[in-house]
């Protein structure tokens, strides 16, 4: 990382000054042209076997209408589609943007519709295993506003590229209805469907902070189309701060992903490229994964203490990797410790899995690896039970906090950080 430009780390009360990110995605580095920062985006996935599908049926002649909420404001803005599970070319025949009435429901601003150009044109062909970037589009979108983008596929894709818990409701209904002001009768699903990303253009000091990991992340038990999981807690205090209302935040967690193996969703070292380096002017990656690979080592019975120990290695290579990729990108990186997950519906952790847990935590808290921490574990443990969430936190799964549990994560996030 470039020297002359620092981060502030608090870690349990102490404050430390480390390297923060280089400028090479916060000032473009190329030809002169917009500056382009991700303000929303979410991480991809193939069919995952889990979870519930999208069938042919839903996604044949089908008007896909999706709200995002965004984090930064711009002038203009630009879509990202994905076909990145998919086999064979996908087409998607119109894209139409406008300003949402209201997060979870389809109504939108009818005076605000704009048709999205790919190339000059309405339809666009998207190789498999391939993204694609819209034209610049001239709709100016207030920070912490909510968009409406509507798709329509003629056809299925060949393996559909969806995010499969959006936490926020998507409406679908047969035929092109791209550009209506609201959709009548649709079905309604909780999935992101073909879109990865929407960029704004943005001063050349503004950037995007990627929040990595898990369901923990992604927001298994936040409310509904509330977006209350803690990344949008964490963009509304920066939104709120006149210094760092320039950066954005966007949610690439995926519920039950792991850092080492595809289990729902690619490993986090697989899929690193597609959801953090290739984030439209990134430069701060915030990460939390862990308990997933640690949850499939006690679901499966008493592990050894040589299970145990390899195990506890490997994770900490792996954010050792996550940290070494990110900062040849110049992208400075907080580490969050792994949450309690003591009587857990899902996992069923002994005292040797939690003794694993903390082994994991004391690493990532250990100076000299990560740029800054956030002791995450700390702030949602039950002060009686040090393997367990605190009561008024916990969903009530023991596993997944609920709003009142991500709303004091974002909250204890310290804003130094991106300083």
């Amino acid at each position: 990382m470039r020297a002359g430009r620092w981060a502030v780390a608090v870690v349990c009360g102490c404050v430390a000054a480390l390297p923060c990110a280089g400028e090479k995605h916060g000032k473009s580095t190329g030809p002169a042209g917009p500056h382009w920062v991700a303000t929303w985006a979410a991480a991809m996935q193939g069919p995952e076997p889990t979870q519930v599908q999208m069938t042919e049926a839903q996604l044949t002649d089908v008007t896909v209408r999706q709200i995002v909420h965004l984090t930064l404001g711009g002038p203009v803005l630009r879509v990202q589609l994905s076909n990145a599970f998919g086999t064979q070319p996908l087409r998607v025949d119109a894209v139409h943007v406008a300003k949402a009435k209201a997060p979870g429901q389809s109504a939108i601003d009818a005076a605000t519709d704009h048709a999205v150009m790919f190339g000059g044109k309405e339809a666009v062909l998207i190789p498999a295993g391939a993204v694609y970037l819209s034209d610049p589009v001239a709709l100016p979108m207030e920070a912490a506003g909510d968009l409406a983008i509507s798709l329509h596929y003629a056809e299925p894709p060949s393996v559909t590229t969806t995010h499969v818990a959006s936490h926020a409701t998507t409406f679908l209904v047969h035929g092109v209805h791209t550009a209506d002001a609201e959709l009548v009768e649709p079905e309604k699903v909780l999935h992101w469907v073909g879109l990865a990303e929407v960029d704004v253009t943005a001063p050349a000091e503004a950037g995007a902070v990627v929040a990595f990991g898990d369901s923990i992340t992604d927001g298994t038990a936040s409310t509904t189309d509330a977006n209350n999981r803690w990344p949008n807690v964490l963009a509304a205090r920066l939104l709120a701060d006149k210094k760092l209302r320039g950066l954005a935040v966007v949610n690439e967690g995926i519920g039950g992903n792991h850092l080492l193996t595809d289990r729902v969703g690619e490993a986090a070292l697989k899929r690193f490229d597609r959801d953090v380096l290739a984030i439209s002017g990134v430069r701060y990656l915030v990460v939390l994964e862990g308990i997933n690979d640690l949850g499939a080592l006690s679901r499966r019975g008493e592990a050894t203490a040589d299970e145990r120990a390899e195990l506890v290695g490997r994770m900490e290579g792996a954010l050792q990797q996550v940290i070494d990729r990110a900062h040849a990108h110049g992208i400075a990186v907080i580490g969050c410790t792994i949450t309690a997950d003591g009587g857990a519906k899902s996992y069923h952790p002994t005292a040797e899995d939690d003794a694993a847990r903390a082994a994991v935590n004391a690493w990532i808290l250990t100076p000299g690896h990560f740029d800054g921490t956030v002791d995450l574990d700390k702030v949602t443990r039950d002060p009686a039970d040090a393997t367990k969430l605190q009561a008024g936190f916990d969903s009530g799964d023991h596993l997944h906090p609920g709003p009142a549990g991500y709303k004091a994560m974002g909250e204890a996030i310290p804003l130094e950080l991106f300083r």
